[in-house]
């Protein structure tokens, strides 16, 4: 899982120099996969659940799990969420991050630093303990803190030969609550943050996960391993 992880984290980070005005949605899609299978991997997302594609690419309002296409081009002041996972030897790891495309609005830089602010606030509960809605209500109160909603349909998860694995990780809720976190437990943590309501839909295309109210939502997202000491992020 650290060999699957690095890959994935390497994928992410090579995006921020990929990422640019005038792109489709498609070519972010096939320069992951590229940079996957070139590190002798596999794409976890192709065909799980019937998904077409490596990557989940999801702009502005999207919340998560936009289709990529060739048609839909970023354009300057777009911000776009971008998921991705790599399986290894049949072991998988889950990581997202939220970019800017060209120079963006201030409130939109805040919103993509806010929600990675909320994972490290998370991450501080990923230790022996401690139990698993201590990161869930770690991470809320950092978003709803400075105005957010959390999103409350889609949350966090186990993550070891499958993508989805129990126990699920909300990114709210009260603490002290589930099971204790012990060492060599694996969870992908991922706030997904809206500047509006926390209400959401999912488009005709039965994949695409949007906020009712149109407002931007922001993503980030790390595979990490409960250890004796420090959490471990296998994806930064």
């Amino acid at each position: 899982m650290r060999e699957s992880g690095r890959v994935t984290g390497l994928v992410l980070k090579e995006l921020e120099n990929f990422i640019k005005p005038g792109i489709s949605t498609m070519d972010i899609d096939r320069f992951v996969e590229d940079t996957i299978r070139k590190n002798g991997m596999t794409p976890s997302f192709k065909g799980l659940y019937g998904f077409p594609a490596s990557a989940c690419v999801s702009i502005n309002e999207e919340v998560v799990h936009g289709i990529p296409s060739k048609k839909r081009k970023l354009k300057e002041g777009d911000i776009v969420s971008v998921d991705v996972g790599s399986t290894y030897k049949d072991y998988v790891s889950d990581a997202a991050r939220t970019y800017p495309v060209g120079k963006i609005d201030p409130e939109a830089q805040r919103l993509i630093d806010v929600t990675r602010d909320s994972f490290f606030e998370g991450l501080k509960f990923c230790k022996v303990g401690y139990r698993l809605s201590d990161i869930s209500h770690a991470i809320q109160m950092r978003a709803e803190g400075e105005g957010y909603g959390v999103i409350r349909d889609f949350v966090g998860h186990g993550v070891g030969r499958d993508m989805h694995e129990e126990p699920q990780i909300p990114n709210y809720g009260a603490p002290g609550r589930g099971p204790r976190l012990a060492k060599g437990m694996v969870f992908a943590i991922e706030p997904m943050i809206t500047q509006g309501d926390y209400e959401v839909e999912t488009l005709l295309n039965n994949w695409t996960v949007v906020t009712l109210d149109g407002k931007l939502s922001a993503h980030y997202e790390n595979t990490v391993v409960i250890t004796d000491g420090e959490p471990e992020l296998l994806t930064l």
